[in-house]
Protein backbone atom coordinates (compact mmCIF):
# COMPACT_ATOMS: atom_id res chain seq x y z
CA UNK A 1 0.00 0.00 0.00
CA UNK A 2 2.18 2.87 -1.04
CA UNK A 3 2.31 6.39 0.48
CA UNK A 4 2.78 9.14 -1.76
CA UNK A 5 4.20 12.68 0.23
CA UNK A 6 2.51 15.66 -2.06
CA UNK A 7 3.61 18.97 -2.87
CA UNK A 8 0.37 20.40 -2.55
CA UNK A 9 -1.55 20.79 0.44
CA UNK A 10 -5.48 19.47 1.13
CA UNK A 11 -7.71 18.69 -2.19
CA UNK A 12 -5.36 21.30 -4.60
CA UNK A 13 -4.68 18.09 -7.09
CA UNK A 14 -8.49 16.36 -6.44
CA UNK A 15 -9.00 17.84 -9.82
CA UNK A 16 -7.39 15.57 -11.93
CA UNK A 17 -8.11 12.57 -9.76
CA UNK A 18 -11.47 11.03 -11.23
CA UNK A 19 -10.92 8.13 -12.83
CA UNK A 20 -13.44 5.66 -14.79
CA UNK A 21 -13.59 3.47 -11.80
CA UNK A 22 -16.76 5.42 -9.76
CA UNK A 23 -19.09 6.55 -12.04
CA UNK A 24 -19.94 10.53 -12.94
CA UNK A 25 -16.07 10.57 -12.65
CA UNK A 26 -13.96 13.87 -14.50
CA UNK A 27 -11.70 11.67 -15.82
CA UNK A 28 -11.41 11.63 -20.20
CA UNK A 29 -9.00 9.11 -21.41
CA UNK A 30 -6.48 9.09 -17.81
CA UNK A 31 -5.59 5.72 -16.56
CA UNK A 32 -6.90 4.83 -13.82
CA UNK A 33 -5.72 5.61 -10.17
CA UNK A 34 -5.10 2.53 -8.00
CA UNK A 35 -7.56 2.54 -5.31
CA UNK A 36 -5.14 2.82 -2.48
CA UNK A 37 -2.51 5.48 -3.85
CA UNK A 38 -3.33 7.83 -1.09
CA UNK A 39 -0.99 10.19 0.27
CA UNK A 40 0.43 11.72 3.88
CA UNK A 41 -2.76 13.98 4.05
CA UNK A 42 -5.19 11.42 3.01
CA UNK A 43 -4.03 9.60 5.95
CA UNK A 44 -3.87 12.88 8.51
CA UNK A 45 -7.56 13.67 7.26
CA UNK A 46 -8.51 9.69 8.27
CA UNK A 47 -7.04 9.95 11.52
CA UNK A 48 -8.49 13.49 12.11
CA UNK A 49 -12.21 12.43 11.26
CA UNK A 50 -11.75 9.23 13.43
CA UNK A 51 -10.87 10.94 16.44
CA UNK A 52 -13.49 13.62 15.92
CA UNK A 53 -15.99 10.99 15.57
CA UNK A 54 -14.92 9.29 18.63
CA UNK A 55 -15.21 11.83 20.71
CA UNK A 56 -18.26 12.98 19.67
CA UNK A 57 -19.66 9.39 20.10
CA UNK A 58 -18.13 9.25 23.30
CA UNK A 59 -19.52 12.34 24.76
CA UNK A 60 -23.11 11.48 23.06
CA UNK A 61 -23.10 8.59 24.85
CA UNK A 62 -22.13 10.06 28.24
CA UNK A 63 -24.45 12.82 27.86
CA UNK A 64 -27.71 10.54 26.90
CA UNK A 65 -26.14 7.86 29.73
CA UNK A 66 -25.98 5.40 27.50
CA UNK A 67 -23.08 2.56 27.74
CA UNK A 68 -20.14 2.93 25.14
CA UNK A 69 -19.63 -0.51 23.14
CA UNK A 70 -17.07 -2.22 21.21
CA UNK A 71 -19.03 -2.78 18.33
CA UNK A 72 -20.30 1.19 17.96
CA UNK A 73 -16.53 2.39 18.72
CA UNK A 74 -15.35 -0.55 16.23
CA UNK A 75 -18.00 0.82 13.19
CA UNK A 76 -17.09 4.34 14.18
CA UNK A 77 -13.36 3.86 13.42
CA UNK A 78 -14.10 1.34 10.43
CA UNK A 79 -15.10 4.59 8.34
CA UNK A 80 -11.49 6.23 8.54
CA UNK A 81 -10.09 3.64 6.76
CA UNK A 82 -12.58 4.26 3.91
CA UNK A 83 -11.23 7.72 3.31
CA UNK A 84 -7.69 6.64 2.43
CA UNK A 85 -9.66 5.27 -1.07
CA UNK A 86 -11.87 8.69 -1.53
CA UNK A 87 -9.53 10.46 -4.13
CA UNK A 88 -10.25 7.14 -6.48
CA UNK A 89 -13.60 6.49 -5.48
CA UNK A 90 -15.30 9.47 -3.79
CA UNK A 91 -18.87 7.92 -4.73
CA UNK A 92 -17.89 4.42 -3.54
CA UNK A 93 -16.29 5.52 0.09
CA UNK A 94 -19.79 7.75 0.00
CA UNK A 95 -22.00 4.88 0.31
CA UNK A 96 -19.76 2.75 2.77
CA UNK A 97 -19.10 5.41 5.15
CA UNK A 98 -23.08 6.32 4.87
CA UNK A 99 -23.89 2.35 5.43
CA UNK A 100 -21.64 2.40 8.10
CA UNK A 101 -22.99 5.12 9.99
CA UNK A 102 -26.84 3.55 9.42
CA UNK A 103 -25.36 0.27 10.96
CA UNK A 104 -24.26 2.38 14.01
CA UNK A 105 -27.25 4.00 14.46
CA UNK A 106 -29.39 0.73 14.12
CA UNK A 107 -27.47 -0.62 16.93
CA UNK A 108 -26.74 1.87 19.25
CA UNK A 109 -29.85 4.27 18.97
CA UNK A 110 -28.18 7.75 19.95
CA UNK A 111 -29.37 11.23 18.72
CA UNK A 112 -29.38 13.77 15.56
CA UNK A 113 -25.51 14.02 14.50
CA UNK A 114 -23.48 14.26 11.01
CA UNK A 115 -20.19 12.79 11.54
CA UNK A 116 -16.60 14.05 10.20
CA UNK A 117 -16.22 11.02 7.81
CA UNK A 118 -20.11 12.01 6.21
CA UNK A 119 -18.44 15.65 5.76
CA UNK A 120 -15.16 14.38 4.27
CA UNK A 121 -16.62 11.76 1.91
CA UNK A 122 -19.53 14.07 0.64
CA UNK A 123 -16.73 17.03 0.19
CA UNK A 124 -14.56 14.31 -1.95
CA UNK A 125 -17.55 13.78 -4.09
CA UNK A 126 -19.10 17.53 -4.65
CA UNK A 127 -15.02 18.02 -5.43
CA UNK A 128 -14.57 15.58 -7.80
CA UNK A 129 -18.01 14.63 -9.52
CA UNK A 130 -20.22 16.01 -11.91
CA UNK A 131 -22.84 18.46 -10.40
CA UNK A 132 -25.53 15.62 -10.69
CA UNK A 133 -23.89 13.04 -9.03
CA UNK A 134 -23.20 15.48 -6.22
CA UNK A 135 -27.02 16.56 -6.07
CA UNK A 136 -27.56 12.79 -6.15
CA UNK A 137 -25.34 12.08 -3.47
CA UNK A 138 -26.31 15.44 -1.21
CA UNK A 139 -30.27 14.01 -1.54
CA UNK A 140 -29.18 10.35 -0.17
CA UNK A 141 -26.83 11.47 2.38
CA UNK A 142 -29.94 13.73 4.54
CA UNK A 143 -32.21 10.46 4.73
CA UNK A 144 -30.04 7.96 5.92
CA UNK A 145 -28.39 10.38 7.90
CA UNK A 146 -31.66 9.95 9.61
CA UNK A 147 -31.63 6.28 10.07
CA UNK A 148 -31.75 5.20 13.71
CA UNK A 149 -33.90 3.47 16.10
CA UNK A 150 -33.33 6.31 18.77
CA UNK A 151 -35.15 8.98 17.71
CA UNK A 152 -38.25 10.36 19.42
CA UNK A 153 -40.79 12.26 17.83
CA UNK A 154 -39.04 15.64 18.68
CA UNK A 155 -35.77 15.07 17.87
CA UNK A 156 -36.99 13.94 14.38
CA UNK A 157 -37.93 17.28 12.63
CA UNK A 158 -34.46 18.79 14.79
CA UNK A 159 -32.27 16.07 13.00
CA UNK A 160 -33.50 16.25 9.27
CA UNK A 161 -32.93 20.30 9.49
CA UNK A 162 -30.02 20.01 11.25
CA UNK A 163 -28.38 17.54 8.14
CA UNK A 164 -30.10 19.25 5.55
CA UNK A 165 -28.25 22.04 6.70
CA UNK A 166 -24.98 20.38 7.33
CA UNK A 167 -25.30 18.93 3.59
CA UNK A 168 -26.17 22.08 2.01
CA UNK A 169 -22.70 24.12 4.07
CA UNK A 170 -20.47 21.00 2.86
CA UNK A 171 -22.12 20.83 -0.62
CA UNK A 172 -21.11 24.43 -0.85
CA UNK A 173 -17.86 24.84 0.60
CA UNK A 174 -16.99 21.94 -2.25
CA UNK A 175 -18.60 23.37 -5.20
CA UNK A 176 -16.77 26.97 -4.15
CA UNK A 177 -13.53 25.39 -3.64
CA UNK A 178 -14.06 23.31 -6.89
CA UNK A 179 -14.37 26.77 -8.58
CA UNK A 180 -11.80 28.56 -7.27
CA UNK A 181 -9.33 25.79 -7.85
CA UNK A 182 -10.43 25.32 -11.57
CA UNK A 183 -9.87 29.24 -11.78
CA UNK A 184 -6.44 29.21 -10.17
CA UNK A 185 -5.51 25.94 -12.79
CA UNK A 186 -6.65 27.96 -15.87
CA UNK A 187 -4.91 30.98 -14.58
CA UNK A 188 -1.48 28.63 -14.06
CA UNK A 189 -2.00 27.36 -17.28
CA UNK A 190 -1.98 31.15 -18.84
CA UNK A 191 0.62 32.20 -17.34
CA UNK A 192 2.77 29.07 -18.20
CA UNK A 193 1.73 29.15 -22.35
CA UNK A 194 2.76 33.27 -21.81
CA UNK A 195 6.26 32.14 -20.60
CA UNK A 196 7.00 29.38 -23.50
CA UNK A 197 5.58 32.01 -25.77
CA UNK A 198 7.63 34.50 -24.34
CA UNK A 199 11.00 32.10 -24.53
CA UNK A 200 10.13 31.65 -28.35
CA UNK A 201 10.11 34.95 -29.15
CA UNK A 202 13.66 35.31 -27.14
CA UNK A 203 14.72 32.50 -29.01
CA UNK A 204 13.37 34.05 -32.59
CA UNK A 205 15.16 36.95 -31.81
CA UNK A 206 18.48 35.48 -30.70
CA UNK A 207 18.87 33.28 -33.74
CA UNK A 208 18.32 36.05 -35.82
CA UNK A 209 20.58 38.17 -34.96
CA UNK A 210 23.28 35.65 -34.65
CA UNK A 211 22.42 34.02 -37.84
CA UNK A 212 21.46 37.58 -39.78
CA UNK A 213 24.84 39.48 -38.88
CA UNK A 214 27.22 36.55 -39.01
CA UNK A 215 25.78 35.13 -42.82
CA UNK A 216 25.69 38.72 -43.72
CA UNK A 217 29.34 39.36 -42.77
CA UNK A 218 30.38 35.90 -44.42
CA UNK A 219 28.40 36.69 -47.80
CA UNK A 220 30.18 39.91 -47.99
CA UNK A 221 33.76 38.34 -47.18
CA UNK A 222 33.42 35.82 -49.65
CA UNK A 223 32.39 37.99 -52.37
CA UNK A 224 35.17 40.10 -51.56
CA UNK A 225 37.51 37.26 -51.62
CA UNK A 226 36.29 35.58 -55.34
CA UNK A 227 36.67 39.48 -56.42
CA UNK A 228 40.05 40.05 -54.70
CA UNK A 229 41.29 36.66 -55.37
CA UNK A 230 43.41 36.96 -58.73
CA UNK A 231 44.94 41.08 -58.66
CA UNK A 232 45.09 41.42 -54.49
CA UNK A 233 45.53 37.93 -53.16
CA UNK A 234 46.53 39.87 -49.84
CA UNK A 235 42.94 41.48 -49.84
CA UNK A 236 41.63 38.15 -50.62
CA UNK A 237 43.42 36.57 -47.62
CA UNK A 238 42.64 38.96 -45.33
CA UNK A 239 38.35 38.35 -46.16
CA UNK A 240 38.85 34.60 -45.96
CA UNK A 241 40.11 35.19 -42.09
CA UNK A 242 37.41 37.64 -41.64
CA UNK A 243 35.13 35.08 -42.81
CA UNK A 244 36.73 32.25 -40.95
CA UNK A 245 36.76 34.56 -37.72
CA UNK A 246 33.08 35.31 -38.38
CA UNK A 247 31.85 31.68 -38.46
CA UNK A 248 33.57 30.66 -35.94
CA UNK A 249 31.56 33.37 -33.31
CA UNK A 250 28.51 32.08 -34.88
CA UNK A 251 29.07 28.65 -33.98
CA UNK A 252 30.34 30.00 -30.31
CA UNK A 253 26.73 32.04 -30.10
CA UNK A 254 24.79 29.27 -31.64
CA UNK A 255 26.39 27.08 -28.24
CA UNK A 256 25.69 29.84 -25.95
CA UNK A 257 21.60 29.60 -26.95
CA UNK A 258 21.77 25.92 -27.41
CA UNK A 259 23.25 25.37 -23.99
CA UNK A 260 20.24 27.90 -22.63
CA UNK A 261 17.83 25.41 -24.09
CA UNK A 262 19.48 22.70 -22.40
CA UNK A 263 20.04 23.93 -18.85
CA UNK A 264 18.88 21.67 -16.38
CA UNK A 265 19.00 18.36 -18.72
CA UNK A 266 22.84 17.98 -18.26
CA UNK A 267 25.51 19.19 -15.02
CA UNK A 268 27.33 22.10 -16.04
CA UNK A 269 31.61 21.01 -16.30
CA UNK A 270 32.53 24.84 -17.26
CA UNK A 271 30.79 28.35 -15.98
CA UNK A 272 28.57 29.37 -19.47
CA UNK A 273 30.71 31.95 -21.38
CA UNK A 274 29.52 35.50 -20.75
CA UNK A 275 26.50 37.19 -23.25
CA UNK A 276 28.29 40.32 -25.49
CA UNK A 277 28.06 43.58 -24.27
CA UNK A 278 28.79 47.29 -24.96
CA UNK A 279 32.49 46.08 -24.14
CA UNK A 280 32.05 43.63 -27.31
CA UNK A 281 31.25 46.60 -29.39
CA UNK A 282 34.77 47.20 -30.61
CA UNK A 283 34.83 43.85 -32.34
CA UNK A 284 31.35 44.70 -34.53
CA UNK A 285 32.49 47.96 -35.75
CA UNK A 286 35.94 46.12 -36.73
CA UNK A 287 33.99 43.71 -38.84
CA UNK A 288 31.68 46.14 -40.38
CA UNK A 289 34.46 47.89 -41.94
CA UNK A 290 36.19 44.81 -43.09
CA UNK A 291 32.91 44.13 -44.94
CA UNK A 292 33.34 47.28 -46.48
CA UNK A 293 30.82 49.51 -44.37
CA UNK A 294 32.95 52.35 -42.75
CA UNK A 295 31.76 53.03 -39.59
CA UNK A 296 32.81 55.17 -37.13
CA UNK A 297 32.59 54.45 -33.44
CA UNK A 298 31.90 57.42 -30.39
CA UNK A 299 31.52 57.49 -26.83
CA UNK A 300 30.11 60.12 -24.84
CA UNK A 301 29.59 60.15 -21.04
CA UNK A 302 31.72 58.39 -18.67
CA UNK A 303 31.59 54.96 -19.96
CA UNK A 304 30.60 52.50 -16.66
CA UNK A 305 29.21 48.78 -16.09
CA UNK A 306 26.36 48.46 -17.48
CA UNK A 307 23.05 45.59 -16.45
CA UNK A 308 23.80 42.13 -18.77
CA UNK A 309 20.44 42.80 -20.20
CA UNK A 310 20.90 46.35 -20.77
CA UNK A 311 24.62 45.65 -22.50
CA UNK A 312 23.22 43.02 -24.69
CA UNK A 313 20.33 45.31 -25.55
CA UNK A 314 22.39 47.73 -26.84
CA UNK A 315 24.92 44.83 -28.46
CA UNK A 316 22.19 43.59 -30.46
CA UNK A 317 20.89 46.82 -31.72
CA UNK A 318 24.21 47.74 -32.91
CA UNK A 319 24.66 44.37 -34.59
CA UNK A 320 21.40 44.15 -36.48
CA UNK A 321 21.43 47.88 -37.05
CA UNK A 322 24.77 47.60 -38.77
CA UNK A 323 23.86 44.17 -40.51
CA UNK A 324 21.13 45.91 -42.41
CA UNK A 325 23.32 48.97 -43.37
CA UNK A 326 25.37 46.14 -45.17
CA UNK A 327 22.72 44.30 -46.32
CA UNK A 328 20.44 47.48 -47.87
CA UNK A 329 22.61 50.57 -48.11
CA UNK A 330 25.94 48.88 -49.82
CA UNK A 331 28.48 51.30 -49.78
CA UNK A 332 26.95 53.77 -47.09
CA UNK A 333 29.20 54.84 -44.16
CA UNK A 334 27.84 54.53 -40.54
CA UNK A 335 28.20 56.00 -37.44
CA UNK A 336 27.61 54.40 -33.92
CA UNK A 337 27.25 56.84 -31.10
CA UNK A 338 27.00 55.18 -27.17
CA UNK A 339 26.07 57.74 -24.56
CA UNK A 340 26.15 57.45 -21.02
CA UNK A 341 23.64 59.51 -18.72
CA UNK A 342 22.88 59.79 -15.33
CA UNK A 343 20.56 57.31 -15.25
CA UNK A 344 20.68 55.45 -18.77
CA UNK A 345 22.29 55.01 -21.70
CA UNK A 346 21.08 56.25 -25.38
CA UNK A 347 22.49 53.98 -28.64
CA UNK A 348 21.88 55.60 -31.93
CA UNK A 349 23.08 53.86 -35.29
CA UNK A 350 22.83 56.01 -38.72
CA UNK A 351 24.03 55.47 -42.11
CA UNK A 352 23.81 58.15 -45.03
CA UNK A 353 22.34 55.83 -47.15
CA UNK A 354 24.90 56.93 -49.88
CA UNK A 355 25.17 55.11 -53.45
CA UNK A 356 21.96 52.91 -52.47
CA UNK A 357 20.70 53.42 -55.60
CA UNK A 358 17.32 53.44 -53.45
CA UNK A 359 15.65 55.67 -50.80
CA UNK A 360 16.13 54.57 -46.91
CA UNK A 361 12.35 53.81 -47.01
CA UNK A 362 12.12 51.31 -49.41
CA UNK A 363 14.22 49.17 -47.31
CA UNK A 364 12.75 45.72 -45.99
CA UNK A 365 14.50 46.60 -43.14
CA UNK A 366 12.75 49.80 -42.44
CA UNK A 367 9.06 48.27 -42.09
CA UNK A 368 8.05 45.55 -40.14
CA UNK A 369 11.15 42.99 -40.52
CA UNK A 370 11.90 40.57 -37.79
CA UNK A 371 15.20 42.75 -37.09
CA UNK A 372 13.01 45.43 -35.91
CA UNK A 373 10.76 43.53 -34.18
CA UNK A 374 13.54 42.12 -32.31
CA UNK A 375 14.52 45.48 -31.61
CA UNK A 376 11.55 46.83 -30.44
CA UNK A 377 11.15 43.58 -28.21
CA UNK A 378 14.35 43.41 -26.33
CA UNK A 379 13.57 47.42 -25.73
CA UNK A 380 10.39 46.99 -24.29
CA UNK A 381 11.48 44.69 -21.86
CA UNK A 382 14.12 46.87 -20.55
CA UNK A 383 11.33 49.68 -20.47
CA UNK A 384 13.15 52.17 -22.78
CA UNK A 385 12.37 53.74 -26.09
CA UNK A 386 13.11 52.71 -29.68
CA UNK A 387 12.72 55.63 -32.83
CA UNK A 388 13.87 54.04 -36.41
CA UNK A 389 13.41 55.53 -39.70
CA UNK A 390 14.97 57.47 -42.68
CA UNK A 391 16.96 60.66 -42.17
CA UNK A 392 16.16 63.96 -44.11
CA UNK A 393 19.05 63.95 -45.79
CA UNK A 394 19.22 60.61 -46.43
CA UNK A 395 20.32 57.11 -44.57
CA UNK A 396 18.63 55.03 -42.49
CA UNK A 397 18.61 55.71 -38.01
CA UNK A 398 18.38 53.77 -35.14
CA UNK A 399 18.11 55.29 -31.81
CA UNK A 400 16.83 53.57 -28.70
CA UNK A 401 17.31 54.95 -24.85
CA UNK A 402 17.19 52.31 -22.12
CA UNK A 403 17.13 52.92 -18.38
CA UNK A 404 20.24 51.61 -16.73
CA UNK A 405 19.47 50.84 -13.05
CA UNK A 406 21.68 48.05 -11.57
CA UNK A 407 19.00 45.41 -10.32
CA UNK A 408 20.10 42.96 -7.86
CA UNK A 409 24.05 44.68 -7.91
CA UNK A 410 24.31 42.64 -11.07
CA UNK A 411 27.05 43.98 -13.35
CA UNK A 412 28.42 43.54 -17.24
CA UNK A 413 31.75 42.30 -17.74
CA UNK A 414 33.99 45.12 -18.79
CA UNK A 415 35.61 43.51 -21.74
CA UNK A 416 37.82 45.27 -24.29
Amino acid sequence: MPIRSEGRTGEADEGAAGTAGDFGGTGRGKASRPVFDWTRNDALVAIGAAVNDLIGYSLGAADDGRPVTVPALVLVVLAAPCLLARRARPVTVLCAVLALGAALNLTTPQGPHFSAAYIVALYTVTRLRSPAVTAAAAAVTVPVTMISGGYGDSSVLTGLLGNTVAVVLVVGAGLVVRRWQKEADAKRTLLADRAVAEERRRIARELHDIVAHHITTMQLMAGGARANLAHDPGAAREALVTLEESGRMALREMRQLLDVLRAGEEPEQVPPAPQPGTGDLGRIISESRLAGTPTEFTVRGTARPLPPTVGLTVFRIVQEALTNARKHAVGARAHVRLTYGPDGVDVEVRDDGARTGRPAASRPGAGNGYGLIGMRERVALQGGTLETGSCDGGGFRVAARLPAGDPGGQREDRRG
